[in-house]
């Protein structure tokens, strides 16, 4: 089935712009989803905040993003909204794919119209064996390792994240600090990014939003503001994206030592792109990022962490740069997607037979994320299928590493 003028819907969150001002992985995704398919001649509606500025169809779900507009309700009743706005025009489209997290499975339900969605957050929680007890077709997860949280699902696809990565500073004169950029949390590691610092002995620069919730301000306040006070630390909140990139190209290194099952780690590849080196917690999908004494080094605890700091110079950061370029650029993400949508639209991919999609490239060892090893022909594609007995059988043996290696 030739793929040429597909009308595809883009359905985003409401909680940001796309792309977002500053915070906002999700956002950033669908915005390279929707310039790169409209770059291979797709029509595609974006249905997300009207204040979104991106060259597609836009259908305002919300005035103004929500969270940048000041609100910390549950953002249920406006999800609702998006779907049924969504539903109202799904004849418009031969497909729609969903970023909606756990809200994907109702759209996916009242749609007619092929629907493919996409979890980027955790999966690891209470409710989700129940919330998956119904497999539906089209259900993409962003690596190996949060696959591997439900390895018995019938995954429509494993697709990585990519992003346009080539301006990306690189070159710059590098200070010997360290660099913590994302969300104060404990789970993010931040405390932790903290004590890595002080015991290298290198001063440690924060990029990082503090939430609008209760707990996260109180978190801040009790936890993370008494612990700036044992290194040498500069808080820098919250910054744009040019800052950021120039944050990140002038440090030693990027800390990632968070505790949490990292879904992915879109930071990482920034940092990567900058030429600079990521030293993180074994955790999630950081081990199929991060390339372990390539681009990085992993490690287990602080201690092991710090201890690893001193080998950074040891590592090649023009080759960094450009690996990451090729493994996961934005024109990988989307040619996985699109042989995702493929096969959706071709009856493949149903609850009884799925298949496994993987960005991959010549400079990724296959073997360690479980998928074939393939020509130089077939990475030219960018993606490589698999059928839904070998899918399962690698989620679980990477669930199981994933566990002796906890």
């Amino acid at each position: 089935m030739t793929d040429r003028g597909l009308r595809i819907a883009q359905v985003a969150p409401p909680m940001e712009s796309v792309p977002p001002a500053r915070y906002g992985g999700t956002e950033r995704i669908v915005a390279e989803l929707v310039t790169g398919l409209g770059r291979l001649g797709h029509a595609v509606t974006l249905f997300a905040a009207g204040d979104s500025t991106i060259d597609a169809d836009l259908v305002a779900t919300v005035p103004k993003a929500l969270r940048p507009a000041g609100f910390t309700g549950d953002p249920s009743g406006y999800l609702a909204a998006t779907i049924g706005q969504v539903v109202r025009r799904q004849g418009d489209f031969d497909i729609i794919h969903g970023h909606l997290e756990w809200s994907n499975l109702m759209l996916a339900r009242a749609a007619r119209t092929p629907f493919v969605g996409t979890f980027h957050g955790r999966l690891d929680q209470p409710f989700a064996a129940d919330a998956l007890a119904d497999p539906l077709a089209g259900m993409v997860a962003i690596s190996r390792a949060q696959a591997a949280t439900h390895p018995a699902y019938p995954w429509a696809g494993v697709v990585y994240n990519g992003l346009s990565l080539e301006g990306a500073p690189f070159g710059a004169d590098r200070t010997d600090a360290l660099c913590f950029v994302g969300r104060i949390g404990p789970e993010k590691g931040v405390v932790d990014a903290i004590e890595v610092a002080r015991l290298s002995g290198r001063p440690l620069r924060i990029a990082a939003k503090i939430g609008p919730s209760v707990q996260e301000r109180e978190y801040a306040e009790t936890v993370f503001r008494p612990a700036m006070e044992r290194a040498d630390v500069e808080f820098l909140g919250e910054i744009p994206g040019a800052e950021r990139d120039a944050l990140m190209a002038s440090s030693y290194a990027l800390l990632m030592p968070g505790t949490w099952p990292e879904p992915f780690g879109l930071v990482a590849i920034e940092a990567l792109a900058c030429g600079t080196p990521v030293i993180a917690r074994r955790a999630g999908a950081l081990p199929e990022v991060i390339r372990d004494t390539i681009d990085g080094f992993l490690g287990d605890d602080p201690a092991d962490l710090a201890s690893l700091v001193k080998r950074v110079d040891e590592l090649d950061r023009a080759a960094i740069r450009t690996a990451v370029l090729d493994r996961f650029s934005a024109s990988r993400m989307v040619e996985g997607y699109l042989e995702v949508y493929r096969r959706r639209l071709a009856g493949i991919g149903g609850s009884g037979r799925q298949a496994t999609v993987v960005t991959v490239s010549d400079t990724v060892d296959s073997s360690t994320i479980g998928i074939p090893t393939m020509s130089a022909s077939a990475t030219s594609a960018a993606v490589a299928v698999m059928p839904s007995s070998e899918a399962r059988s690698s989620a679980a043996a990477s669930s199981s590493s994933s566990r002796s290696s906890s």
